[in-house]
């Protein structure tokens, strides 16, 4: 197990400096200067140069990204060229709307996908496994911000039983929580279509083993021999598909946060990049492909301890 560990470890901290070189490089090649867009058409060159010094801006770029990530290292994730507060300050901010939001999203996506999926593979090449597997199709195929924003004339506009947008804080936890309601369920039906199909079919997979054929033989019934045998064994890319939707639920709900107004990392980039932020843009990506990776680093050893054969490898 320790020698399992410590492969994936390793492999986590290679991840994460080629993410920093990828992303720093990326976002230096954007044309345009920071200073000169936060300064306007009539700035003056000495003005401009004055305030690239002041935002750091004049050293070469080895130097720029050592400084970054020393500075990200220790807690320091620079200054915001745009507010001029710290970013570790703006992301803290920020960090309390879009995890709970993923996490709700991520509790609603597998509350209806793992028994949706358990009802079609006990009903596989039935009516009611066609019907759930074109409704999932459905789901998939309709874009969820498309979707969000039916939810918001629907809910919001007609019927009026939510706000269309906007978080009122944690100050007030039911409020908090009805305005994250909708938004989690936008991002929610989507990945509980795909993860219900990955249930059905890791479950069909299991059902054709002996060990359930003789387990049925013994006089359990479909749904037992699922709940009590096939259950465990088709978790394992359950939990991978679990995994990878909860890193996009955290990285990718820029669209549904800028739907409903959230003031979530998603539209802290967002709004970076049309400031030309750059230290934003690149510190708050950075944090979320951290949080990628360590999530894959849990999957990997969830993996481990739902099936023993994976620490030997």
């Amino acid at each position: 197990m320790f020698r399992y560990l410590l492969i994936r470890g390793f492999s986590l901290t290679i991840s994460l400096i080629v993410a920093s070189v990828v992303i720093f490089a990326v976002i230096e090649v954007i044309p345009g200067d920071p200073a000169a867009f936060m300064l306007g058409l009539n700035a003056t060159e000495d003005a401009i140069a004055n305030l690239r010094e002041e935002l750091g801006l004049g050293g070469s770029r080895p130097e720029r990204y050592f400084t970054w990530v020393t500075g990200m290292l220790g807690g320091d994730f620079g200054v915001s060229y745009t507010y001029r507060v710290p970013v570790a300050e703006l992301i803290a901010d920020r960090i309390w709307v879009s995890v709970p939001l993923a996490i709700f999203a991520l509790i609603l996506s597998t509350l209806i996908a793992v028994p949706v999926g358990m009802i079609a593979a006990a009903n596989r090449g039935r009516a009611g496994d066609f019907s759930i597997m074109g409704i999932t199709q459905l789901g998939i195929a309709v874009p969820n911000f498309w979707f969000a924003m039916l939810l918001v004339l629907l809910f919001a506009v007609t019927l009026q039983w939510f706000s269309a947008g906007g978080f009122p804080g944690w100050d007030h936890p039911g409020a908090a929580m009805k305005a994250l309601l909708l938004p989690a369920i936008a991002l929610a039906l989507p990945q509980a279509s795909i993860l219900a199909r990955v249930m059905r079919s890791a479950l069909i997979d299991t059902l054709d083993q002996d060990y359930i054929r003789t387990a049925r033989a013994k006089g359990l019934s479909q749904g037992q021999a699922i709940r009590r045998h096939a259950l465990k064994n088709a978790l394992i890319p359950v939990l991978t598909i679990i995994g990878l939707q909860f890193s996009f639920l955290l990285a990718g709900a820029i669209i549904i946060e800028n739907v409903f107004f959230l003031p979530g990392l998603g539209r802290l980039i967002f709004q970076g990049i049309t400031q030309r932020d750059l230290i934003v843009v690149e510190s708050v990506t950075m944090l979320l492909v951290f949080a990628v990776i360590v999530v894959t680093f849990l999957v990997d050893i969830t993996y481990a301890v739902v099936d023993p054969r994976l620490r030997r490898r």
